[in-house]
């Protein structure tokens, strides 16, 4: 059976959530999750609007409270392309960037931290309440586009990415002006709703790609511990922007781990939140009990 033919038909996923364990336990991720992506936005937009400078720049490279650098693996292996050595403060901005998400999982960046996953998780809820079952995304594009991108950055001598990333764009635009470039996010929120479901964060984004390969050993996971209690709702497909990432987890053969161990799983929660029976949840990559 596809994933797609697991889907449940009605419009409102969640709703036996909601009745059996209650409205936070049933968005409780989900609520977290915008107060982080709009939490971090307010940290940036502190200095130009307040002018409480706490972190200056944007997420391909910030410095908060002047002694936190944080700097973007991918923008950073762009300018290394382009044969410009970087500031220190870049490569150790790197380096706390890589072994957080090593540990935490690369992916959580997607939906913990960046904006467009507020415009992405929108289109995909639309999709569920207009019914719309249609289109199709290219599979693992957002991997080739890695080394593409490099080679492009080599041969122009620019970080070729940043002009069209749509997340750095947004984030731009959001703290500088320039409000046009929110163009960039409202593709992004066409693309995944009328051609290809979870397609941009799920197949096309080379930056989503970078973090799920850091955090490909991740220390913090989801596990389907409580599989047994699985109604077979579908609810859960319905909800994971990388839906492929739960079958082996959830209904593997005899003996396989319930860890979600593929870096794509964003971390999200939203399969712990729709899930009535609390199948799911967050634990780390060495738990492999099942119940």
């Amino acid at each position: 059976m596809t994933v797609a033919a697991q889907t449940p038909q009605h419009d409102w996923v969640g709703q036996a959530a909601v009745a059996t364990k209650g409205r936070w336990l049933a968005y409780r991720y989900l609520v977290l999750r915008r107060l982080s992506q709009i939490g971090i936005l307010l940290l940036f937009l502190s200095g130009p609007v307040l002018g409480v400078w706490i972190t200056k720049g944007n997420l391909s490279s910030s410095m908060t409270l002047g002694v936190l650098p944080l700097s973007d693996p991918f923008v950073l292996a762009q300018v290394l392309m382009t044969r410009h050595w970087p500031e220190l403060s870049a490569l150790v901005g790197v380096a706390l960037v890589l072994v957080f998400y090593a540990v935490a999982g690369g992916r959580i960046f997607c939906s913990w931290v960046c904006p467009v996953n507020m415009a992405t998780d929108l289109a995909s809820w639309l999709r569920r309440r207009l019914g719309l079952r249609t289109g199709r995304a290219p599979a693992h594009l957002r991997y080739w586009l890695i080394p593409c991108i490099l080679a492009a950055s080599a041969i122009t001598g620019v970080t070729v990415w940043e002009w069209v990333n749509p997340v750095s764009m947004t984030h731009r635009a959001l703290i500088f002006g320039g409000y046009s470039a929110l163009g960039s996010v409202a593709a992004v929120f066409v693309y995944d709703l009328l051609i290809a479901p979870h397609g941009w964060c799920g197949h096309l984004c080379p930056v989503g790609a970078t973090y799920a390969l850091i955090g490909q050993k991740s220390l913090l996971r989801v596990s389907a511990q409580n599989s047994s209690k699985c109604n077979d709702c579908a609810e859960c497909y319905a909800v994971c922007p990388e839906a492929h990432v739960i079958p082996i987890a959830l209904k593997g053969k005899e003996g396989a781990s319930p860890v979600i161990q593929n870096a794509d799983c964003t971390l999200c929660g939203r399969c712990i939140d729709v899930c009535a029976p609390d199948v799911f949840l967050y634990t780390h990559r060495f738990n492999h009990k099942r119940v």
